[in-house]
């Protein structure tokens, strides 16, 4: 009944807005609500990890070690892990790319928890420790608000996708009051194809999120950055040694972070394993380094914020280098390099959150490390830690997620430092074509393109990722058993609505085919029917096709076999059904004529 009614009312409310509002001005006033949840949803997130932090950490003593790091994170992890099993009964990691998905497949449709569960869950998450993000979950939250709002007002498929990075627009604006970051973000990670009659409502969510935030949180950037020293000429050497170390950093942090989740994807089947796994690298980084705890912009604070090793030995609280200045730069180094580790065991041991503010985190203590060292050793003129700290910063971010705009913005944003754009640029372009040597796609397409599921400009390459091998897969066959006698074979032919007929054990798994256009010349001779069995008379497909291979692949294999039908298998090897090479590519067409309209 309740349902019923909130279906009456915005039926209602649709219907007014119909007659009164264009459906352009709508998608503003959408935009700006959009904008609105979005910086909500961003400065609830924050306060509820700050007050969890606030509540467990508040009697920690700074200059010893702090035994409760051990134990932690790993209940915060525990705790993610029985709320997504419990409550929202859902996947819901990897939320940029999940966004990414939705957009790539054009149907920009994100299920209705994902506009609050990646919040709850990567609050506790990075409350109890976590070494993870915000950003990725908060872009999965505002993106499912444009998503589902839209829906809610039945909007078309393109107003969706449009929603859809107006929220995540919002989102990233909203987080770090940055509203070009945030269009730029869309624009670079996002966006396939974006429209200046799109901008404008993306641009509105921008602003409406960023001054909201202003609202939620003071008029303060995130950094209280002041420019102590100019960028000049002389200090392009060093930005672009920085660039391209971080760019092999990038790659190095990609690497690191693949192997790692697919070594912990292996654990799926014993929960408490991968679970205990994660939690000791976890609680054992932490540790070792307390800068690991959390999202780790206060310990970024410290080097952007101060100019005296002093300042910068605070660092090391709670660690058991505290209180050695001489290993200041070991420690930034180590701290740099197991931050992979420390995210990806997080979000591999069941915790939530993405890989955002990890890159700007190893980034920032990246170029810190550069500036120290090169100053130590006297390499050439004095370069200011501070600066090369947000360059790092701006360059791993740039590389790992395959965004330089991105990178250069957000920085100047962050801090106000608008008179770092030329070095910014410099360090940022070169990272991203280091890392574009070895690695085509950002952290977040990467997983799709692996897959076969990243959109792209190509538009062959584009539509077959848009083309669902589940709908093209004949289920309707008549299967016959290896021992059965041809006489019964020929009354199954008889009941077959195709020319192929799948060769099955007792288990559903194919062992051949028969090709009834190749049985003419014996099917109608009686004598033959008890002489042979099916399995003395089947043959082998020219290929298999399995049910989770690429569109592209498969196109491939029926050019190259020049197959009519062919047989789709599971991993473990059961029959599935029969894709026709005529029904594959009449979805083809289709679907060309449908994206060439768009």
């Amino acid at each position: 009944m309740t349902n019923e009614t909130d279906n009456n009312i915005i039926s209602t409310i649709d219907n007014w807005r119909k007659a009164h509002v264009s459906d352009r001005q709508f998608v503003l006033v959408l935009a700006f609500i959009v904008g609105f949840l979005a910086a909500l949803a961003a400065y609830i997130l924050h306060l509820i990890i700050g007050e969890i932090q606030t509540l467990i950490t508040s009697g920690f003593r700074m200059m010893t070690i702090n035994w409760l790091y051990l134990l932690y994170p790993v209940i915060g992890i525990w705790l993610t892990s029985l709320f997504v099993k419990y409550v929202v009964r859902d996947n819901i990691s990897h939320g940029i790319t999940r966004v990414l998905y939705a957009i790539s497949t054009k149907r920009s449709e994100l299920k209705a928890h994902n506009t609050w569960s990646s919040i709850v869950a990567s609050a506790i998450t990075i409350g109890f420790g976590g070494s993870v993000g915000a950003e990725a979950p908060i872009v999965l939250t505002g993106s499912a608000i444009g998503s589902n709002l839209g829906r809610l007002f039945k909007m078309d498929r393109r107003t969706l996708m449009l929603l859809v990075g107006c929220g995540a627009t919002a989102a990233v604006s909203g987080i770090f009051k940055a509203p070009i970051a945030g269009l730029v973000f869309t624009l670079e990670i996002l966006m396939v194809d974006l429209t200046m009659a799109a901008l404008l409502p993306i641009l509105i969510s921008s602003v409406t999120a960023t001054c909201f935030s202003y609202f939620f949180t003071g008029g303060e950037s995130m950094y209280d950055f002041k420019m102590d020293y100019f960028w000049s000429l002389s200090r392009v050497p060093p930005t672009i040694l920085l660039g391209i170390g971080c760019g092999f950093l990038s790659l190095y942090f990609m690497r690191i972070m693949s192997w790692c989740e697919n070594k912990y994807a292996g654990l799926s089947a014993h929960p408490f394993l991968k679970l205990f796994a994660g939690g000791i690298v976890l609680s054992s980084l932490i540790f070792v380094f307390p800068s690991l705890y959390g999202e780790g912009y206060n310990s970024l604070r410290i080097f952007i914020e101060s100019n005296t090793e002093t300042d910068w030995n605070q660092v090391m609280h709670g660690s058991m280098f505290a209180g050695h200045t001489e290993f200041l730069l070991l420690y930034v180094g180590l701290v740099g390099l197991t931050k992979v580790f420390a995210t990806s065991a997080t979000n591999g041991a069941g915790g939530c959150g993405g890989t955002f503010a990890p890159s700007l985190f190893i980034g920032g203590f990246a170029g810190f490390f550069f500036a120290r060292f090169w100053n130590v050793q006297e390499i050439g003129q004095y370069i200011p830690e501070k600066n090369f700290t947000l360059y790092g910063m701006a360059a791993v971010m740039a590389a790992v997620m395959h965004a330089p705009l991105t990178g250069v913005f957000l920085i100047a944003e962050l801090t106000g430092g608008y008179q770092l754009f030329i070095p910014l640029i410099i360090v940022t372009i070169s990272s991203y074509l280091t890392i574009n040597i070895f690695e085509q796609h950002s952290i977040y397409a990467v997983r799709l393109a692996r897959q076969g599921k990243l959109l792209t400009h190509h538009t062959d390459k584009a539509v077959m990722t848009m083309m669902n091998m589940q709908k093209i897969i004949d289920r309707d066959y008549t299967s016959v058993e290896p021992t059965m006698e041809m006489g019964k074979l020929v009354h199954a032919i008889s009941s077959s609505r195709n020319n192929y007929i799948p060769v099955l054990n007792d288990n559903g798994n194919l062992l051949g085919e028969i090709d009834i256009t190749k049985l003419r010349h014996i099917i109608f001779r009686s004598e033959l029917y008890h002489r042979f069995q099916v399995y003395q008379i089947m043959t082998q497909p020219p290929a298999v096709l399995g049910v989770n291979d690429p569109m592209e692949s498969v196109m491939k294999i029926f050019e190259k076999t020049e197959a009519q039908m062919l047989p789709v298998i599971e991993p473990d090897g059961h029959f599935i059904g029969y894709i026709s090479r005529a029904r594959l590519y009449n979805m083809y067409r289709q679907l060309v004529a449908d994206f060439s309209e768009e």
